[in-house]
């Protein structure tokens, strides 16, 4: 009886030890949440405000190790604000495509996941409200596309995953008052893989 079960246990982590090896490839919806900071602000500053993202993830993976391109529309809030005091309300919206390299760690549908790569935006819509403000210079000339790098971790559970990443840009956003602004992220958002 002790054969049988070393044996069946053998033959179990093997299996386990195989299914890693071989290539695999997943497909699925994602969304979520962000906070969006400039690097100068607190990560919970009253400047920093909500928005969201949703899109289409792909994970193709072999040997622990995985490449999981994503592409999403994601909407991200911030205030700006002059030496005066006057606020520029701005929301970005953009196609985002972050290319991750990560490893997963786990078994039996339940797996934790570590993850980073670079981030290309591009900006489909940049609104900005400055109110009554009276300095023109307080509106932004911003660019229409930015470099971010994401780092983040996630977990599995069956066909359910949950992320935890923060985004640090890489590039300015945009040019005059702004030169020096570099917008970072913190998002949450669920996963469902369809296959």
């Amino acid at each position: 009886m002790k054969k049988i079960i070393l044996s069946a246990l053998f033959i179990c982590s093997s299996m386990m030890a195989f299914s890693q090896v071989l290539p695999s490839f997943q497909f699925g919806l994602k969304g979520g949440v962000n906070l969006s900071k400039f690097s100068t602000q607190s990560t919970f500053s009253s400047d920093n405000r909500a928005g969201y993202y949703g899109g289409v993830w792909a994970r193709i993976g072999a040997a622990g190790i995985h490449l999981q391109p994503e592409l999403y529309i994601s909407g991200k809030n911030t205030t700006l604000k002059n030496s005066a005091g006057e606020e520029n309300k701005v929301k970005f919206t953009s196609l985002d495509i972050p290319v991750l390299v990560g490893t997963k760690i786990g078994a039996a549908g339940i797996g934790i996941r570590l993850n980073t790569g670079p981030v290309v935006s591009f900006i489909l819509n940049k609104d900005q409200s400055i109110g009554d403000a009276t300095s023109s210079a307080l509106k932004g000339n911003f660019k229409d596309q930015n470099f971010a790098w994401q780092f983040g971790a996630g977990l599995d559970i069956s066909k359910l995953g949950i992320d935890l990443r923060y985004e640090q840009g890489l590039s300015k956003i945009g040019k005059d008052d702004y030169s020096g602004k570099k917008l970072g992220l913190f998002t949450l958002g669920l996963a469902y893989r369809l296959f």
